[in-house]
């Protein structure tokens, strides 16, 4: 027993010295370019021009042809989707595509609000910029970069997107107006590709930020989960005194530290500063933390290492496109999900609104592409960039959402983000917070900026 003490207490220091040291630290900005070739000596034309989603017959067609050559394997009896996403299943999904879901619709719904693109560093950067409808007399409002991760893109935000630009017609009061821009990372989507190795977070940090000054907007707020979570920490580090606040559903703060407090948590949890709902969240540590980053991990590792081969697959055939993809909105939402015949996909989301996002990797031909920002961030110097070590300076606030891959507890948080100013615990939700409760995400993303900013 006078061993346990002795180690909680130095596990106790240890933890202590290291969120203590809060120093003012900022990523120093740089530049790079990332198109094809050397730099032009001519200047980069930074002109802002409008950006429509199209189709066409012969890309529907394609996709309709390639659906109906599919090879599935039956799934082994009573295998849910513990093995992955589920055949029996995906012939449900793969017989919608082909004769119910209407791309061309879904298009128009991608054009209600404006899209943009603009030339930052040699890449065509995507965008959409959506400006409130109205504002109340007197009241401006609040520039807002929403930034997203993988397998999703722009789309997961149409649905918080109006709770944001007209939260009183939505009954969440007038108080904070955001006007939102949602650009998409290089290599996803509509933005181009990087053509050249070493196109981090930090890079996009530092175009996003450019974007955000090319708006016009020299203090913003930026709220990020997955990749976007890093990405908007990044500008934090870069730019701080540009960034009013940083609202994230995600922190990439795992640390030595942190895992060695894991082991003693439950019976020292008000020494580590656990709660009681965090240790509901992170206990039995067997299975909520270690087991589930086993199950749930073997894709990053693939990603992170040869996402070229992998990519060849995906990006020739729309079924492994979609199986691929999908199953990660069914585990990454609900790790019960993996229980259930088909996922438990449509309990959240609409076979609409995922085959859109199916759609905007396929039409593109982006997996590959954003597949490698897993190498670029991870590939190579893991837990060793500058960026992973330094504090965050900023105002933050942090949702944690109960069905996320990994729990993130407060104190974990306020170690890389000193100021954080607001922490909560969401009622329900998981890893795809603004997709699955765009109300509870723009609701605690008012209380985080009524709190930055005070009365």
């Amino acid at each position: 027993m006078w061993l346990e003490i002795l180690l909680a207490s130095v596990l106790g220091l240890a933890v202590y010295w290291f969120a203590s040291r809060d120093k003012e630290e900022t990523l120093p900005l740089g530049d790079g370019w990332w198109g094809p070739g050397a730099r032009p000596t001519a200047p980069e034309d930074e002109s802002i021009r409008p950006f429509k989603v199209e189709t066409s017959d012969e890309e529907i067609n394609d996709l309709h042809r390639r659906i109906e050559k599919a090879r599935l394997t039956p799934p082994l009896e009573d295998s849910r989707f513990h093995y992955g996403f589920n055949a029996h299943y995906l012939q449900k999904v793969l017989a919608y595509w082909r004769d119910g879901f209407d791309w061309k619709k879904q298009v128009a719904v991608l054009n209600r609000y404006p899209h943009f693109k603009t030339r930052i560093e040699g890449l065509d950067i995507h965008f959409i910029h959506v400006k409130p409808p109205r504002l109340p007399a007197g009241r401006s409002a609040k520039p807002l970069l929403m930034v997203h991760g993988w397998p999703g893109c722009f789309f997961e935000f149409y649905n918080v997107i109006p709770l944001l630009t007209d939260p009183k017609a939505h009954g969440l009061g007038g108080e904070h107006v955001f006007e939102v821009v949602c650009p998409s990372i290089p290599g996803y989507g509509f933005s181009e590709a990087a053509s050249k190795k070493g196109l981090n977070s930090v890079a996009t940090a530092r175009i996003f930020y450019k974007l955000m000054l090319r708006l016009g907007f020299r203090e913003f707020y930026a709220q990020g989960g997955d990749w976007g979570s890093l990405i908007c920490t990044n500008i934090a580090q870069l730019a701080p005194s540009h960034v009013k606040g940083l609202h994230l559903n995600m922190a990439f703060v795992l640390r030595g530290f942190h895992v060695l407090t894991l082991l003693l948590g439950p019976r020292f949890r008000r020494l580590f500063g656990y709660t009681e709902r965090d240790v509901e969240l992170m206990y039995p540590l067997r299975e909520k933390m270690f087991h589930s980053l086993l199950r749930e991990s073997g894709y990053m590792h693939i990603q992170c290492t040869k996402p070229d081969t992998v990519g060849c697959a995906l990006n020739d055939s729309p079924v492994g496109l979609a199986a691929y993809i999908l199953e990660k909105f069914s585990t990454w939402t609900n790790s019960d999900f993996r229980d259930l015949e088909d996922g438990g996909l449509e309990r959240k989301f609409s076979l609409d609104s995922l085959l859109t996002v199916i759609m905007i990797y396929w039409t593109t031909g982006t997996i590959t592409s954003s597949q490698r920002f897993y190498k670029e961030n991870m590939g190579r110097s893991f837990l060793s960039e500058p960026h992973e070590r330094m504090k965050v300076q900023v105002p933050t606030g942090f949702a944690a959402f109960p069905s996320e891959l990994l729990h993130v507890p407060e104190r974990w948080v306020k170690s890389k983000y000193p100021k954080l100013v607001s922490y909560s615990y969401m009622p329900r939700g998981g890893h795809f917070a603004a997709f699955e409760e765009p109300e509870l995400l723009a609701r605690d993303l008012g209380k985080f900026v009524g709190r930055v900013e005070g009365p």
